[in-house]
């Protein structure tokens, strides 16, 4: 995937898998999460080069539901305009949001070089958050690190934010991007917004 590191900074859903699938399939810890996302990430990437855009996001779209918080993730990158919303419009931005997101991974990851993930260890994060430290191993040999905030939400871990190379974390660049949108249209323009770029993405 010769678009792979470019995409780490615009939007990354990957994580690594190490850990039993009694743990993985019940969600039982943040690494369980992360693990489970990630090896249907790789089946995937596996399969991209004999599969369309659309049969990936119908392949990535269980998964992402699983293991992000879609939600509270736009609900934070929203900031103020989400408690201006109504319930409609929450729920009408958040399923934007998941398409454009499952979109654009389906695009971007179109094919495999044997790229392997492990998982480094968790430790505990802001406001009873558990971060997930992981590294992408490519081909080369080169290192990418990724964490993943995640927290829990009472029957399981999930997912709200990755941080690439301790770099800014993903919901504050979404927060900045949408910023402008959010200004000039309000929710209605961004959700307009986001499922014209899913549309776009799939179709292709």
């Amino acid at each position: 995937m010769t678009r792979f590191r470019s995409f780490l900074t615009v939007f990354l859903f990957v994580a690594t898998v190490s850990v039993g699938a009694d743990d993985i399939a019940g969600g039982k810890s943040p690494s369980a999460v992360v693990g489970s996302f990630q090896e249907m990430l790789i089946e995937v990437m596996k399969t991209a080069e004999n599969t369309t855009v659309k049969q990936r996001y119908e392949n990535l779209e269980p998964g992402v539901g699983r293991s992000f918080h879609i939600p509270l993730m736009i609900q934070i990158a929203t900031g103020k305009y989400w408690k201006q919303a109504t319930s409609e419009e929450r729920v009408n931005l958040a399923s934007a949001f998941k398409r454009m997101s499952i979109s654009t991974l389906a695009t971007l990851f179109d094919g495999y070089n044997g790229e392997v993930f492990r998982q480094l260890g968790e430790k505990d994060g802001p406001r009873n958050t558990r971060l997930v430290m992981t590294e992408l191993v490519k081909s080369d040999k080169s290192t990418v690190s990724i964490a993943y905030l995640t927290r829990n939400f009472g029957d399981r871990w999930q997912i709200i934010d990755v941080i690439v190379d301790s770099g800014i974390s993903e919901l504050l660049v979404r927060k900045s991007e949408y910023n402008l949108v959010l200004k000039e249209k309000g929710i209605p323009g961004l959700i307009d917004l986001l499922n014209a770029k899913a549309d776009q993405l799939i179709s292709g």
